[in-house]
């Protein structure tokens, strides 16, 4: 917990030296730091859902106390390493803390070999992953407190190792999960297309239009008034992918462009809509192209495009125009967005639910927890993109609006791909 005091209406947090690492601790990574995290094997992980059974449940079990302890280590040691000063910033501290406990349960966990114990392996796995939900937006305030003290540099190169770190550690465990439920509920057979976390048969056309439910309650409710989207190229096209991955990434692209073009527009009674484009790789032998096993997204707006002066910043974290242009304390304030916001940077910590929380609580389920307000949409979009050797790139047309073209690849057929 993060002690605090209220004074004036201003919040203050007490800054203390992080905990020591215990004895055994310590011993834990010491073998942990001559064993470090193998490239996350793609294959081998869906493997354990084709088909479900019990001896690749099993499988998985062993596959997860052996990867995720490798990559949890790997976060202790990049937290303990920080300049002491940032150390002792609370929101990172707490961080510390908790991926120390983490670390050392999943460390030191018994070997599962039944289906009993790997039930309630499961169990214990969810709560930690469930315990973790905030950790990204924890550590963002802590960074955001400690910006003086580390460069620009160096804080994008931590958050790009521990965001990466985090997406192959919920990957795993998650998939882990899945599995484990499938197998218990022997849902795996009416759940068709369906390998754990990956949905074989994910359609972009469905995640946009979900999405954009989300979205347009959203800016309509802190902007008054939400476009429409339109979708062309081959709406009816499908690839494997991680859908939670894709609904994040689809949500931060869309929140931008929405946006943009309420604003641009503000003074016309009809907005100009937002157009997405599907564009599936073409099928090896049909019109004589190659399977490229990537799945191209266009998403173009007339917001008015991004201005020069932020073009070059616009992937870096904690840049953001989320915040009040009139209300400059840390917590930002208003301005668009301010409905998600609310629920984000100014209730890290805790705090009291708002009239707001129904919103914020839709939609996104990649357990990140609330980071509206941050600058971390954009950065956080394209490192999930890239993560299975994707792409996110924006081009911006100055006075009209931007186009953001997104490739993602397809996990169908990922034979020894290594994350």
């Amino acid at each position: 917990m993060l002690k605090s005091q209220v004074k004036s209406g201003i919040r203050l947090y007490s800054r203390r030296a992080p905990q020591p690492t215990s004895a055994e601790l310590t011993q834990i990574l010491q073998r942990y730091a001559l064993s470090p995290p193998r490239p996350l094997d793609l294959a081998s992980l869906l493997s354990f859902g084709r088909p479900v059974t019990p001896t690749s449940v099993l499988s998985s079990v062993s596959y997860a106390l052996a990867e995720i302890p490798r990559r949890l280590a790997m976060r202790v040691r990049s937290l303990e390493a920080l300049p002491f000063i940032v150390g002792t910033n609370p929101y990172v501290a707490n961080t510390l803390n908790a991926y120390r406990d983490s670390l050392q349960l999943l460390a030191t966990y018994p070997a599962v070999s039944t289906l009993e114990e790997n039930k309630r392996f499961t169990e214990q796995l969810e709560d930690l992953v469930q315990r973790h939900a905030n950790d990204i937006p924890t550590m963002a305030k802590g960074f955001l407190e400690s910006s003086k003290y580390m460069s620009p540099t160096q804080i994008s190169n931590f958050l790009d190792g521990a965001i990466r770190n985090r997406i192959s550690v919920r990957l795993i465990a998650e998939q882990h999960i899945a599995i484990s439920h499938a197998l218990e509920t022997a849902s795996i057979d009416g759940e068709v297309g369906n390998v754990g976390v990956v949905n074989m048969q994910c359609s972009p056309s469905q995640m946009i239009r979900m999405c954009e439910s989300y979205v347009a309650e959203l800016c309509a409710a802190t902007l008054g008034v939400s476009p429409s989207i339109i979708i062309d190229g081959h709406p009816d096209a499908t690839f494997a992918y991680v859908p939670v991955h894709l609904e994040y990434i689809l949500t931060e692209i869309l929140k931008n462009s929405f946006r943009a073009t309420v604003e641009h527009h503000k003074s016309q009674r009809e907005l100009p809509p937002v157009r997405i484009t599907l564009s599936p790789s073409p099928k090896s032998g049909s019109t004589g192209g190659v399977h490229s096993n990537f799945f191209s997204i266009r998403i173009r707006d007339e917001g008015g495009g991004v201005s020069p002066t932020n073009m070059a910043r616009i992937f870096s974290y904690a840049f953001t125009t989320a915040k009040s242009d009139t209300n400059h304390d840390e917590d930002g304030g208003g301005g668009p967005y301010a409905a998600q916001h609310v629920g984000g940077l100014a209730n890290i910590g805790g705090g009291d639910t708002n009239l707001f929380s129904e919103i914020t609580s839709k939609g996104l389920q990649t357990g990140l927890g609330t980071i509206a307000g941050l600058g971390y949409g954009l950065p956080m979009s394209r490192l999930y993109a890239k993560y299975f050797n994707g792409s996110l790139d924006l081009m911006s047309l100055e006075g009209w609006g931007s186009d953001v073209f997104l490739k993602l690849r397809c996990l169908d057929e990922a034979g020894d791909s290594a994350i």
